[in-house]
């Protein structure tokens, strides 16, 4: 993510950041989802607050589906106190597949 691109996307890279340090994924994609949400509650003027999340991390084997959200949660506790009104996830180990959404 270039200066520019960080400068406007605050909660992203913040996001990104938190979950690389944490969880150190060998995927990790985060998708801003806040237009599709427009004039809806929890929806910000400036966006950043419905996210889509995909990671993939070896630290998820043999944790459940709920234990990884959990994880995650904890790892962006802060975030989702506020700016963050909606996380969507797509949480899996080395050698999943992913779930459909």
């Amino acid at each position: 993510m270039s200066d520019k691109q960080a400068a406007d996307r605050p909660v992203a890279l913040a996001i990104e950041t938190k979950l690389r340090q944490a969880l150190h994924p060998t995927h990790l994609k985060i998708i801003d989802e806040s237009g599709l949400h427009a004039g809806h509650a929890g929806a910000r003027a400036g966006g950043e607050s419905h996210f889509r999340v995909e990671i993939e991390a070896a630290s998820f084997m043999g944790l459940s589906r709920v234990e990884r959200q959990r994880r995650v949660h904890a790892v962006l506790a802060s975030e989702l106190a506020e700016p963050v009104h909606a996380l969507s996830l797509s949480l899996t180990a080395p050698g999943e597949r992913a779930p459909k959404p």
